[in-house]
């Protein structure tokens, strides 16, 4: 596995249901790990795989998945390649991890939020769920989506602050709209905060991968 990465294992043999949860610019592979035990009850087993690029922040260093350039859109080049790289990390994670393959929810924070999008529109039918926290749809991705029918079946979670400094919350109210526009069965929420991920935010959080991935109502 290429990816620096952190796990958090529930009790028991497995196979465990999973989320793959993805960090922010600047951010590492414990950034996300330590809310594990509180998401639903520290029943999913927790991925976290760490950027590959190293940037300076301040007097440390933290990691990316793609380079920032400021006043300009991202390189899309170095968005595939991560995506490649997540994409892999995500396919040895299965062989390596007792994963439920039917239980696997993408989630990302910030830039991983742009990253968790990419990967559950280019292969909906391999997720049980989406999260996106913090981040914004990026437009192009409406041209990329693989499987219509898959996606209007993926459960998705939109977080966003209405204080939020960083990715303003009219570029989270348009990512809820573009999803709504492919049909995503989206569930969207606003909180009073800024950059962050709040106890209520995680208590919606954990409410909604209950209801929609370990105790689904399954209609016939």
């Amino acid at each position: 596995m290429r990816l620096i990465h952190t796990v958090y294992e529930p009790a028991g043999e497995g196979p465990h249901p999973t989320l793959i949860a993805m960090h922010g610019f600047g951010a590492n592979a414990l950034d996300l790990l330590g809310l594990a035990p509180y998401i639903a009850d520290g029943r999913f087993m927790v991925i976290c795989p760490q950027g590959p690029m190293e940037v300076p922040i301040g007097p440390t260093r933290g990691y990316a998945w793609f380079p920032i350039r400021m006043g300009a859109s991202p390189d899309r080049g170095a968005i595939d390649d991560a995506n490649q790289m997540v994409t892999a990390f995500l396919n040895a994670a299965l062989q390596k991890y007792p994963v439920d393959r039917k239980k696997i929810v993408v989630l990302g924070f910030s830039q991983g939020g742009m990253m968790a999008y990419r990967l559950a529109l280019r292969n909906p039918s391999k997720f049980a769920a989406l999260v996106a926290l913090s981040t914004y749809f990026p437009p192009d991705l409406k041209d990329e989506v693989s499987d219509p029918a898959a996606l209007e079946a993926l459960p998705t979670l939109v977080q966003h602050g209405r204080a939020d400094e960083m990715i303003e919350i009219a570029r989270g109210r348009a990512s809820a709209e573009s999803l709504r526009a492919l049909k995503v069965p989206l569930t969207y929420r606003e909180y009073d905060c800024g950059h962050e991920i709040t106890a209520e935010g995680l208590n919606d959080l954990s409410n909604f991968l209950t209801e929609k991935v370990l105790e689904p109502i399954i209609k016939v």
